[in-house]
């Protein structure tokens, strides 16, 4: 009986076929909107959590409380070597580095541009390997001793930065020094770090005339210790010798999981916000739904009485607008569907473009594809509840009579 009412509610769609994709319109594109949304924003926390998979459970961050893009921190919030010595010497710690991360201006070959420099000990960056991003594709990577030497992020040589390609060997001048490209970095697929120079520490304090400064320190947890424990004893340690009080310290003190946790919570409470705004056409959809099936229980309603008087019972009525309005919202859903993963692949393959990097993916995992097509089809169904009850409870005879 099912399957019949269901063929019955398809024809019926079919006949009004106009009426039928003017009422599927915020239908579709609601569900287009919810869909590319979602896909992309659990592509990105994907690749935000491979990230950090890379970067490992046992690792701790500590940078200046405050802190936005590398490089801005404030004069008064900063980390020093003090502060370094103090958590290479914390029971738990297996190793320490220090990164001083400023912005500055570059030129090549007669054109200008403004990036990211990296001053890191070439010891530092040795250690930094086995995260599995700090890895040399082309050249070799800084050794101690070297001076005016700099290895390239991956699109210096392989992306649009510069219109003259570099290479091995190239000049490229920083803060008005002359600095010698002996190597490129493999690509990491942060736009940032692509783009970055790499060079030693104090070369990098001395053309910028920076003292004693550490953007950004980084320390592996030994084996055997808990990460979080390590870090609450490195946080405790820094506010002695810094000499802050408790909640007053202008530094954080995070390990990649508390960090990752803190970006998903954000992550998702953006996200929320961004579906629910697409939602409302969901709504504005429902509405038109709802308004279509009224219509249509007031057209129909010598078929109603028809249906009635040779023996259909209110449940097969109510039933049989329920599907109708169900099929509405979940046509319009797959149609929705189609679009939004249409959407999601543009922005993606435009993002790739922009960026350089594969940052920005769409995700189409079949709980997001399925769960949009249930969605449409609860939302229809639902739409369709006060019509249906309306058509199940005519009369016979006055549907009959209806003129």
């Amino acid at each position: 009986m099912i399957k019949d009412f269901f063929v019955l509610g398809l024809n019926n769609l079919k006949r009004r076929r106009l009426r039928s994709w003017l009422t599927m319109i915020g239908i579709f594109i609601g569900i287009a909107a919810v869909v590319a949304l979602i896909s992309l924003g659990q592509g990105l926390q994907d690749y935000i959590s491979e990230e950090f998979e890379k970067l490992g459970a046992d690792k701790i961050i500590i940078q200046p409380k405050g802190m936005g893009p590398p490089g801005t921190a404030g004069p008064s919030l900063i980390l020093t070597s003090d502060d370094l010595e103090t958590i290479e010497k914390v029971r738990g710690v297996k190793w320490a580095v220090g990164f001083l991360i400023k912005q500055g201006k570059a030129a090549y070959k007669d054109e200008a541009g403004i990036g990211f420099a990296i001053g890191s000990d070439p010891e530092d960056l040795k250690l930094m390997s086995e995260i599995q991003s700090f890895n040399i594709l082309e050249g070799r990577d800084l050794k101690k001793g070297d001076k005016y030497k700099v290895v390239v992020g991956y699109n210096h040589v392989y992306g649009d930065i510069w219109e003259k390609p570099m290479q091995i060997g190239s000049t490229i001048e920083v803060e008005g020094y002359d600095f010698k490209v002996i190597g490129v970095l493999d690509k990491i697929g942060n736009p940032i770090d692509d783009s970055s120079l790499y060079m030693s520490k104090e070369v990098l304090k001395e053309i910028l005339d920076v003292e004693d400064e550490e953007s950004q320190i980084m320390a592996k947890t030994a084996e055997g210790f808990d990460p979080e424990e390590v870090a609450d004893t490195i946080e405790r340690k820094l506010r002695r010798s810094r000499g802050e009080k408790e909640d007053q310290e202008t530094f954080n003190v995070q390990t990649s999981e508390q960090l990752l946790e803190t970006f998903q919570s954000i992550f998702a409470v953006v996200q929320g916000v961004l579906v629910g705004i697409a939602a409302i056409s969901l709504l504005v959809g429902g509405i038109g739904i709802m308004n279509t099936m009224y219509t249509s229980v007031i057209e129909r309603t010598k078929e109603i009485g028809t249906m009635k008087a040779i023996g259909a019972k209110n449940s097969h009525v109510l039933l049989l607008f329920l599907l109708e309005s169900g099929l509405l919202g979940l046509v319009g859903g797959l149609i929705g569907v189609g679009i939004g993963i249409g959407l999601a692949k543009t922005a993606e393959y435009m993002a790739g473009i922009a960026l350089g990097s594969d940052l920005l993916q769409a995700s189409m995992s079949p709980v997001i594809l399925g769960g949009a097509l249930a969605f449409s089809f609860i939302i229809g169904t639902l739409s369709g509840i006060l019509p249906a009850l309306q058509a199940s409870k005519l009369k016979p005879a006055d549907a009959l009579r209806f003129e």
